[in-house]
């Protein structure tokens, strides 16, 4: 399966959110049961989701939970008897053990941590790579590790993100990359600075991210659009694992006038197995 390049957060206690979302081309709709549904709208959240009934050529359905150690995750769980549901959201991880215990009760279901939302998180980013959970996607997130850190603003003097989140931004991309899962970004919770977002996304997928979280449909195509591979991208990647397929045992080749050794080749083979067989946006 091709990895989302756009993962879009809705609701699950509303029809009307889900509708729109389930009608974008985000290529992956999180129905959310955890921060955005109140206590008193869980369990008709639950039931609207256990009786939803799948849209052809839609977005692949997520669903993210309440935490491990939460009252609401046993029930939470039962949503999946709903075949439509692809994955599993897991908020607030501390290490990867918690993917494991999640996986005992879930048998093969995919995984996607949200792996910074925590103080003790920042220290278990090398903990996910374990070949017994089925892990997927890792992503980011600031808005609980600064409420967990006590911070009065995640942000600096300049506006730009604090160095305590640049790093848990960084440690997940490079986590997740040895986990040999998903790198996904966090989100840009303004909906409406199309600008900003554009920069943001454009920025993590120079650094080697391959997808965002979204927070409104509005946000989905400058997602998809930050994400997707150019013509040129692929020709290039193709060009370079040719050159080494025809050339096996050689460490450094001449591609298109410049000289190419194996890193390029492994990050050659990542691009193309990022290409998408069709455009759905």
């Amino acid at each position: 399966m091709i990895e989302p390049r756009s993962w879009l957060f809705v609701p699950a206690d509303s029809e009307r959110k889900i509708a729109k979302a389930l009608d974008s081309a985000a290529d992956a709709v999180i129905f959310d049961l955890e921060d955005s549904v109140v206590p008193a709208q869980k369990a008709a959240a639950r039931e609207l989701l256990r009786n939803l009934q799948p849209v052809e050529d839609g977005p692949i359905w997520w669903v993210r939970v309440n935490p491990l150690a939460s009252d609401y995750l046993k029930d939470d769980l039962e949503v999946l008897a709903n075949g439509g549901i692809h994955g599993i959201v897991l908020p607030k991880t501390d290490s990867g053990e918690d993917v494991v215990e999640l996986a005992h009760r879930t048998g093969h279901i995919p995984i996607h941590a949200i792996v910074t939302e925590t103080a003790a998180s920042l220290f278990g980013l090398m903990s996910y790579a374990r070949p017994e959970a089925p892990l997927a996607a890792m992503s980011w997130g600031a808005e609980d590790l600064s409420a967990a850190l006590g911070a009065s603003s995640k942000y600096d003097a300049d506006d730009g993100l604090s160095f305590t989140y640049r790093l848990a931004r960084s440690l997940c991309l490079a986590g997740a990359v040895a986990a040999g899962v998903q790198p996904v970004d966090g989100v840009f919770a303004d909906f409406k600075d199309s600008d900003g977002l554009r920069a943001e996304a454009e920025a993590a997928a120079r650094e080697g991210f391959t997808g965002k979280l979204a927070v409104h449909p509005a946000q989905v195509e400058v997602i998809n659009a930050a994400f997707s591979l150019s013509a040129d991208d692929i020709t290039h990647a193709a060009t370079i694992v040719a050159a080494f397929e025809a050339e096996p045992t050689a460490g450094v080749l001449s591609v298109g006038g410049k000289m190419v050794d194996r890193p390029h080749l492994i990050q050659a083979m990542r691009v193309l197995q990022r290409v998408r067989p069709t455009a759905r946006d």
